[in-house]
């Protein structure tokens, strides 16, 4: 039997497997069923800046009714009292959950700026996560901004959280940036103890008939993989924070490929949909069984080995165009 256990985010994990943030992970019911299928950790399913400013603002609203009595609790109670209704539920989920669990338990916020939110990370850490994930996107739509204004917001949020917290913060980043390597150094340098590659977006699509917006691809699928496998790779072993791929990982095998890129942890979500959670135990039982066969009694003698920075062929990673692969191609 190898030993899997991993260090990510200066927490000690059982193994890499991470049950990523999802609707899966939004009760305590399905915490629990995370940690018994195995996972080293679990992310909780995001908790929306919206949700937050939304609660913020009905407390302020039915506080004021009764303001003119104690005007000054008005301040007083956007500073220090835990807000109601989304954000109370999210608070006392993470209080169960540390204390019906062994595994790390990681608090996610999904957010586009450094508004009046970022108050709340601190009410996470009190609550007991061992790690807060950002689940960062500016969607670059706003003409009038440039690409260094999109660039700063990231970083607005990413300085505003930490000075309100103490534990890990990691970044759930895109692909979307025309500088990710560099963006990717200065996320780490800036403070940020992780960077998850990469978030999976709501794409919109419409009924040609009734003319009406739906989902589309809202599950991953194992094709997507190929992204993050090349980011992880060029990025393992030139951060000064941990990685943790995501997005496209299905099975026992996409998760040692995501460890020979060089990620230090891997989240999955979608096989978790199709499969349940307790599709965890097979994949880990996969990395095992591999890891036997191979001969490896840990996975730091193994992970890295096909990155950037140990491949023979490390240009591999930085090709993007089609030159011989299709020459000749026949399905």
């Amino acid at each position: 039997m190898a030993d899997l256990t991993t260090q990510y985010l200066g927490l000690t994990l059982k193994n890499p497997l991470i049950a990523g943030s999802s609707g899966m992970s939004d009760s305590l019911q399905g915490v629990r069923a995370f940690a018994d299928a195995g996972v080293g950790a679990v992310v909780l399913r995001s908790l929306f800046e919206e949700e937050i400013l939304l609660d913020l603002e009905t407390s302020k609203r039915k506080l004021a009714a009764n303001a003119f009595i104690y005007p000054e609790s008005l301040e007083f109670y956007e500073d220090t009292e835990h807000h109601k209704e989304t954000t109370t539920s999210y608070l006392d989920l993470i209080e169960d959950a540390k204390k019906a669990v062994n595994i790390p338990v990681i608090a996610s916020i999904n957010c586009v700026s450094a508004s009046q939110w970022t108050y709340f990370p601190k009410r996470l850490q009190e609550a007991g996560a061992d790690a807060i994930e950002l689940n960062l996107f500016v969607m670059p739509s706003d003409f009038r901004r440039s690409a260094e204004d999109n660039e700063n917001q990231y970083f607005a949020i990413l300085d505003e959280v930490l000075k309100n917290v103490s534990i890990p913060v990691s970044l759930k980043i895109s692909p979307y940036f025309s500088n990710l390597g560099q963006m990717a150094h200065r996320f780490a340098e800036r403070g940020a103890k992780g960077l998850v590659l990469f978030n999976r977006f709501y794409n919109p699509d419409f009924d040609i008939d009734d003319l009406t917006f739906n989902n589309t691809h809202v599950l991953s699928t194992p094709a997507d993989m190929v992204n993050t496998i090349r980011w992880t790779a060029i990025l393992s072993g030139k951060m000064k924070c941990d990685l943790a791929a995501s997005t496209g990982v299905h099975n026992g095998e996409a998760l040692v490929k995501m460890l020979l890129a060089g990620s230090d942890a891997v989240q999955a979500v979608s096989t978790f949909y199709k499969n349940g959670a307790g599709y965890a135990t097979q994949m880990i039982k996969e990395l095992n069984d591999w890891m036997d066969a191979k001969r490896y009694k840990t996975i730091d003698e193994f992970r890295g080995m096909m990155s950037q920075a140990h491949v023979a062929n490390p240009a591999a990673y930085e090709r993007v165009q089609f030159m011989k692969y299709f020459r000749g191609f026949s399905k």
